[in-house]
Order: C-alpha cells, then structure tokens, then sequence
C-alpha cells in the first residue's frame, strides 16, 4: 500500500467514525470547473477575484488594483451596505450546482446513520449554499450557524436556521441546546451566508471594515455553540480548496485558535503551488498551525479517490 493509498484509507475510516470535520474554502467551488471556464450565474460560482471583479464593475470602482476586500469597502463607502449586500445577493442567489466534492460529502451522514455515529460538523468561509442544498438533495436536514457581520443589534453573534422554523440570534452560546449533532448536520459558516429565502438575513464578512471587526472585536470562538466547539476541540480537519495566502482561512484560525496550533493531525487538499519557493512557503506556513499534512492534488481527483475509499472498492489506482 502506498503512503497515499494509506492516507485515503485512514480519512475514510476516520470520517466514517465522525472524527474528521472538513472545511471547504473557496477552491471547493472550483472542483469541477474547467481551467478555461469563468464564473457563470447558476453554473459556476466565482472565485473571490471574479467577485471582486463583478462589484467593480457594478459600482464603477476607479481603480485598476481589484481587491475584494478594497471593492467591497468602497461599495459600503459610497452606495452603503444596503447596495453592497445587494450586489453580493445578486451573485449568489442561483443554483450553482454541487460539485464531486459537495456530493461526496453530502452522502456521508447516510454513512454515519448506519454506522450508529453522530452527524457532521462542516465548516466553510463561503458565502453560497451550494452545501447546504447538495446535503438537502440527499434527503439531509441541515441546521445552518453562520456568523452575523453587518451593522446591527446581533453583529458579531451567530445565527442559527434550523431545518424549520425561524432565524433566531444565539444569545447565549455555551447554554444554547438547539443544535442535534446526534440527528441532524450541521454547516457552521464562519464568514456569513447567503439567505435566499430573506435577504435582509444576508451576512458577509467582506469589507476591510468587517475583517476589522472579525479580528478585533469580541471573542469570535466563544460565540459559537459549545457543541459545536467541543466537536471541534476533539477532532481532525480535513481543508478543502484553502492556501495559506487565503487571508480569510488566516483570519479564522487566528480568531478561533488564536496562536495555539491544532492538536490533532490534520490534512489541506490544495493545487500545487506555481514554484519551489512558493511551495516552501506553504509548507511553512501550514507547520506553524500545528500537525498539518499538505496534500497537493487536485479537488476532483482527490473526492474521487476518497468516494472510492469510503465505498470499500479496494486501494486506490
């Protein structure tokens, strides 16, 4: 057996045992697209560049130096929150279809029903509701915690949309008993979230002023559930379509684990880098966080060869 056939062997035994929580990044929505193909509304979501991209060109930004957290900020600046939100509804409010990846996962509490094991815990910085909808279209009910950016009474708090029912603020993290990780999954999305069905719920870290806040302001850890965190305290990682220079991930992990590294031996799936040196600066990067082995393969490649491990097919070619 080789060291890889071992490692999709150990990731699937794992995850079939709810032991690993993965965490989708950007990349995630690129699984299948082909290299050659740009985003398209309803079939492939954008990038953060395309985003950025797409906001410069709706509020007639005056630069040529396109930064989403730069756009973002001079669209709240000049037109308000309000329009920029509605920008970035716009975008996102289309049934962008699951990829490989999506769809593997979304097959796993299947999986850990039969198994007798608790359900998922999945994490994402995105935006969209691509996982939430391929779980659903496994016949999944989904609670879905996103955390509360714009201006208002619950900035900085978590929200939480159970399966059905009401938005409701979780006021009181380490007393609230409302999330079922026994029955049911649940999609912590630590940088907001779309709500196609109210957009006045929309949430997005995305401004240099809400990135601010996300590192300076209250204890963004302990605004999450217990349940939630005690899964996460107990569990290996699996990052899906994250690089070190993802200022975002860099941003999450700062607030949640500040300068303590991950306990557990943990794994990031991501394209390799364009050269040694940046290479080098990955694995770096990733080593300072604690037990993190990279793994640079593409996102497709790697969901298939996991589904063929989870479905004991035998190793993998």
């Amino acid at each position: 057996m080789t060291v890889e056939d071992r490692h999709f062997s150990l990731v699937a035994e794992l995850l079939e045992n709810g032991e690993i929580i993965p965490f989708f990044g950007a990349g995630a929505n690129l699984c299948d697209r082909p290299d050659e193909a740009g985003w398209e509304r309803g079939r492939y979501a954008p990038s953060g560049g395309e985003l950025a991209a797409t906001l410069a060109v709706s509020s007639r930004y005056p630069d040529t130096d396109v930064d989403l957290l730069r756009v973002s900020q001079f669209v709240d600046a000049t037109l308000g929150e309000r329009r920029l939100y509605g920008y970035l509804h716009e975008v996102f409010d289309a049934n962008y279809p699951p990829t490989s990846l999506h769809r593997l996962f979304a097959r796993l509490p299947a999986i850990l029903r039969k198994q007798g094991q608790p359900q998922l815990l999945l994490l994402t910085s995105n935006y969209d509701d691509v996982l939430e909808r391929a779980l659903q279209d496994a016949g999944e009910a989904v609670d879905v915690v996103w955390y509360e950016a714009k201006r208002g009474p619950w900035q900085g708090r978590f929200m939480h949309r159970p399966p059905e029912g009401e938005v409701v603020p979780i006021e009181r993290p380490n007393e609230y008993t409302n999330l079922a990780l026994d029955e049911r999954t649940v999609v912590l999305k630590l940088h907001g979230a779309i709500d196609r069905t109210n957009a006045k719920s929309d949430s997005y870290v995305v401004t240099e002023d809400s990135y601010i806040e996300y590192l300076v302001g209250g204890d963004v850890g302990a605004q999450i559930p217990f349940s939630l965190l005690e899964r996460m305290e107990d569990s290996h990682f699996l990052f899906l379509g994250y690089s070190m220079r993802d200022w975002n991930l860099r941003v999450i992990l700062s607030r949640i684990w500040g300068a303590q590294q991950l306990d557990l031996k943990s794994w990031a799936v991501q394209r390799e880098p364009a050269t040694a040196g940046a290479r080098e600066v990955e694995d770096a990067l990733w080593r300072d966080r604690g037990d993190v082995d990279l793994m640079y393969v593409p996102l497709h490649e790697y969901a298939g060869r996991l589904e063929r491990a989870l479905l004991g097919s035998g190793p993998q070619a």
